[in-house]
């Protein structure tokens, strides 16, 4: 009998396939914005309900793509106000647009505001009805066709994801059997350094596959939604970067296959694959300077070798800023909007008019001021929209010109002013067209539409499999966390060049397993991390580790098979009840088994020969001046956290600093209000759902005690806080005391910082700003 993760993989072999009346990727079938639909509508007035070719129409808006799946619905989107604001999936019966179910999740650990809520596009698989979200607090949500929640994974107090500038986050992609998702992060151990990465996680059970750090230095925030496709008989996950590349991964181990870069910033545009061409865009500089903004297209089936650079067919740079919508492909021709409301179109195969030997649009059409919206092609038409809720049909001339059909302004139907944006992408499936407004999902067909046989072009085969054909080796799981003295079990798995997962070969005695627990890599400082304490007991194709009883480490797991070697990531990480008062932590080190510290927080002197953790003070850049540190696991729940914090005044200012409890946070505010500082008690930074404060005249180099406390009710949860001065008596009332309605009923416990007051000499070297210490951190759980 195999064992159970020999199952597994097999199953990661068998990519789930899209039936036609499925919409899984948000931009369709092909991933291109194109669908094979006919008889879809030249027009439409949601005021004139079905004799406007309106089947129906929801108030549930957004900003991202409808998905469709085995006749239903669904979409994410903000919801509620106040103390209720959070995010939601929705769905609906696709017949009717009945609402089946609604799953809701709150927001927290970013700054992005209402009209940015569901960003990022859902994804989803076929075979089991499974629904995949990414959400703005950094949940990775697997729900059922119920809508039950099958596994989650908390990205931002697991991993130190952040969210982008405006709300920019990745859509995951789902295939093979796995869930990639792209993010810029800090986690933990040799990934401690915020960089731009790729993970995949198992569809049905939410564990680790693989992770990818291209190694490249991120420029900025992104929202690049993958796409998958195979090139040279490897199926490979295609995706824009925050470090300006274009990144080709195998999809079921996260090997990089190739990469190109053609910006200086980020990617936000999905890229499209067609045969062995590869399209993408961005709006930012490009490395070479001079023009901004760039088209390209590159043969992905000609790499070089040493490079690891695909060959470039063509490129458009003409200072055009293609930095915010995706393209769509379809019949030879590519269409692209750039940011302020001009649709270009190219001959996709050499991006040349007939007759030409320059690279030139084969037109350009203006039609909004401000995009967001991907254009989507079906039907001889291209459905497109704007910001300001302008919503278009156009049809297709050819190489020339398309001739207007509608120009439809629906934005003085929306009620609600803050639903004053149109965002979201058209898709088209079933005979029918399905669309979000900022408050209104829309479902537009013909009234004699009827759902036909589409047939859309499916992904090229992989190479053949061939059983033995070992090219290299992977671990499982991939990555684990445990707690000090647990142990995990892993296994070695072989694979072939397409990760598929092969059988030892029969004709020669297989080489030695050697498992190790090795070094990990220098920082970037040129520091040795220490290597994992444990003990490791082998078996015939497995290992079973059993690590020390240090209370906070992380490190790496090897194993060797033949001339192949793979790894996992081993997280010790710290447990209620802890206590830390960094004695014993050595000066320039960041705390072991902590998450998003790394660049971040660092051990220092604090005066009079006191070590305690400090806050970086010396990079001005947002995701670093501002931070936080997470100590525990996601599901930390019911417990007390309390610390003593001190912060230094420099160039007339002071910093914000604090403490995190289960997704709340207690800030100490150096801003001065009416002439007198403050605490706050936050959810939430950039909205009022939570954001309590209470005068506190505190000064800067004196030690003060915070206290943080959420003991979760039957359907509330019990926030207090307090702050007082490091010596005095504790205080018997608590600062803050409030029940939340839309509760946080557990998360990491951690620390906050905020230093704005960093700057620049003349010479354009930094001048740090305030000091900021966290000591003699105590968390415990609370007593019933």
């Amino acid at each position: 009998m195999l064992p159970r993760w020999t199952f597994s993989l097999l199953l990661l072999a068998l990519p789930a396939a899209a039936s036609a009346a499925d919409w899984i990727h948000w931009r369709g079938p092909e991933q291109n914005g194109f669908s094979r639909e006919k008889n879809l509508p030249d027009s439409f007035d949601p005021a004139k309900g079905a004799a406007g070719n309106v089947v129906w129409k929801q108030p549930y808006g957004g900003r991202s793509a409808p998905l469709v799946m085995d006749g239903r619905v669904y979409i994410a989107q903000g919801t509620g106000k106040g103390v209720n604001e959070g995010e939601r999936v929705v769905c609906f019966e696709e017949a009717t647009g009945k609402p089946l179910w609604e799953y809701k999740y709150n927001v927290f650990h970013t700054d992005i505001v209402s009209a940015r809520l569901g960003w990022a596009p859902l994804t989803a698989d076929p075979a089991t009805g499974h629904v995949y979200v990414h959400s703005t607090g950094g949940n990775l949500l697997c729900l059922d066709k119920a809508g039950k929640l099958v596994w989650q994974r908390q990205l931002t107090e697991e991993y130190g994801r952040v969210t982008g500038y405006g709300g920019r986050i990745p859509g995951p992609v789902f295939d093979s059997g796995l869930v990639i998702v792209s993010m810029v992060c800090s986690p933990w151990g040799d990934f401690a350094r915020g960089n731009n990465r790729f993970v995949a996680f198992d569809g049905k059970t939410g564990e680790v596959v693989w992770w990818h750090d291209p190694g490249y230095s991120i420029k900025d925030t992104f929202y690049s939604t993958p796409v998958i496709g195979v090139i040279n008989g490897q199926r490979l996950c295609v995706v824009g970067g925050a470090d300006g590349y274009l990144h080709a991964l195998k999809v079921r181990t996260g090997e990089r296959v190739w990469s190109y870069q053609y910006c200086s910033g980020a990617i936000n545009p999905a890229p499209i694959i067609d045969g062995n061409l590869v399209y993408c865009a961005h709006g930012d500089d490009n490395p070479e300077g001079g023009q901004y903004g760039r088209l390209i297209c590159v043969d992905a089936s000609q790499v070089d070798p040493k490079t690891k650079k695909p060959k470039l067919v063509w490129e458009f740079k003409k200072s055009v800023r293609f930095g915010l919508a995706s393209p769509a492909l379809a019949d030879g021709r590519l269409y692209i909007p750039d940011d302020t409301g001009d649709l270009y179109c190219f001959e996709a195969k050499t991006g040349k008019p007939k007759g030409s030997s320059a690279v030139a649009p084969l037109w350009k059409y203006r039609y909004a001021k401000e995009v967001r919206s991907s254009p989507l092609i079906a039907d001889g038409k291209i459905y497109i929209s704007d910001v300001q809720n302008k919503f278009q049909i156009l049809k297709i001339n050819g190489d020339e010109k398309p001739d207007e059909l509608e120009a439809f302004e629906y934005r003085f139907r929306e009620k609600d002013p803050a639903y004053g944006e149109s965002n979201g992408t058209v898709i088209a499936v079933n005979g029918r067209l399905y669309f979000n407004s900022g408050g209104n999902l829309f479902c537009v067909a013909n009234p004699d539409a009827k759902p036909s046989d589409v047939k859309y072009t499916p992904i090229p085969e992989e190479a053949k499999f061939e059983e033995g054909a070992v090219a290299g080796v992977r671990v499982v799981p991939a990555e684990v966390v445990v707690k000090a003295g647990g142990t995990a079990k892993f296994s070695l798995v072989l694979v072939d060049k397409n990760g598929r997962t092969v059988k030892k070969g029969n004709n020669a005695p297989a080489p030695p397993t050697e498992w190790t627990l090795p070094l990990p890599p220098k920082t970037p400082a040129g520091a040795q991390p220490p290597g994992l304490l444990g003990k490791i007991e082998v078996g015939t194709d497995d290992a079973t580790l059993t690590v020390g009883l240090n209370p906070a480490q992380q490190g790496i797991l090897s194993v060797k098979f033949g001339d192949f070697t793979a790894r996992a990531r081993v997280r010790v990480a710290p447990q209620l009840p802890f206590k830390q008062d960094f004695e014993k932590s050595p000066a320039g080190s960041s705390p072991g088994g902590w998450v998003n510290t790394n660049g971040k927080f660092v051990v220092k002197a604090a005066g009079e020969g006191n070590l305690a953790l400090s806050k970086v003070n010396t990079d001005s850049r947002p995701p670093i001046a501002r931070a936080n540190g997470y100590i525990t696991l996601p599901d930390a729940a019911d417990y007390t956290i309390q610390a003593d914090l001190m912060a230094t005044e420099v160039r007339g200012k002071l910093p914000d600093f604090g403490i995190v409890n289960s997704r709340y946070t207690l800030i100490i505010d150096g801003k001065v209000d009416a002439g007198k500082r403050s605490v706050r008690l936050v959810s939430w930074e950039n909205r009022p759902r939570i954001n309590l404060s209470a005068d506190f005249d505190w000064k800067g180099g004196e030690w003060y005690t915070a206290k943080l406390s959420v003991e979760p009710k039957e359907k509330t949860a019990l926030v207090r806080g307090k702050v007082w001065k490091k010596g005095d008596a504790e205080p018997a009332k608590w600062t803050f005391e409030f029940e939340d309605t839309l509760p946080n009923r557990n998360g990491a416990a951690g620390v906050y910082g905020y230093v704005s007051n960093i700057g620049a000499a003349d010479d354009g070297t930094v001048l740090p700003g305030s000091d900021v210490f966290y000591d003699n951190i105590t968390i415990t759980p609370n007593k019933k």
